[in-house]
């Protein structure tokens, strides 16, 4: 994984500053958007494995989800995200301070959720990850939209989550197809309208999800608003 860009950043603690819940209010929404994946493909993995896990939370929320014979590692190489990670330790849930690329451990599945648009070279990374398991499992939003290039909101991501490159539906799927990876399934999250938590905010998301009952991919183009799930060999 690359050490610079906003992997410095969460390094020298400053994504902790920016974040300072590390977004596990959102953690027990994308957990049930992962379950909603494997049981689409009756997938039963026994080790699951989380790179860029933050809090960790997401895991933890999919111990409680997912049968007991199931095994979770995170890993992230930020000092503040472990410290947070592992107060959740448990039996067959562990968090670790490590370089996922360095490993040699085999996973059945692999989850990056809302991360390699955090990598500097997240092509290298992308490919690197690649053989780490058999099913992949990723969150991406899609920055890329009329509205927020219209409201400068890539600028604003990138100030305060960090992110570092910006993708529609089209440049997400091409970027894991040139890195090798066989898509499966994907679906939009609405994560905009499903995470609102203010009377403005939920207010805001009904002409999105007017246009999104209309013609999906349009919606999510002109509005934004959503990431997408996806699942990938």
């Amino acid at each position: 994984m690359s050490r610079t860009g906003n992997i410095y950043k969460q390094e020298k603690g400053e994504y902790l500053h920016n974040n300072p819940t590390w977004h596990i209010e959102d953690s027990p929404w994308k957990a049930k958007q992962i379950k909603k994946m494997l049981e689409n493909h009756s997938l039963t993995p026994k080790t699951i494995a989380e790179v860029g896990c933050g809090a960790g939370e997401i895991l933890n929320q999919l111990y409680y989800m997912l049968p007991e014979n199931v095994s979770y590692t995170g890993y992230d190489i930020s000092v503040d995200a472990i410290k947070l990670a592992r107060q959740r330790e448990k039996e067959r849930l562990e968090y670790l301070r490590e370089d996922f690329l360095k490993t040699p451990r085999q996973f059945d599945l692999l989850l990056m959720i809302d991360v390699f648009e955090h990598v500097e070279d997240y092509l290298g990374f992308l490919k690197s990850c690649k053989n780490k398991s058999e099913y992949k499992i990723f969150h991406i939003p899609l920055d890329m939209n009329v509205q927020g290039i219209l409201r400068n909101l890539p600028i604003l991501a990138r100030k305060t989550v960090g992110h570092l490159h910006y993708f529609t539906k089209q440049t997400a799927i091409a970027s894991l197809v040139d890195c090798g990876y066989e898509i499966v399934d994907l679906f939009y999250t609405a994560s905009s309208s499903d995470l609102s938590r203010t009377l403005k905010a939920k207010i805001a998301t009904i002409p999105r999800k007017v246009c999104f009952n209309l013609n999906q991919d349009l919606a999510v183009i002109l509005l934004g608003g959503y990431s997408l799930l996806v699942l990938a060999k």
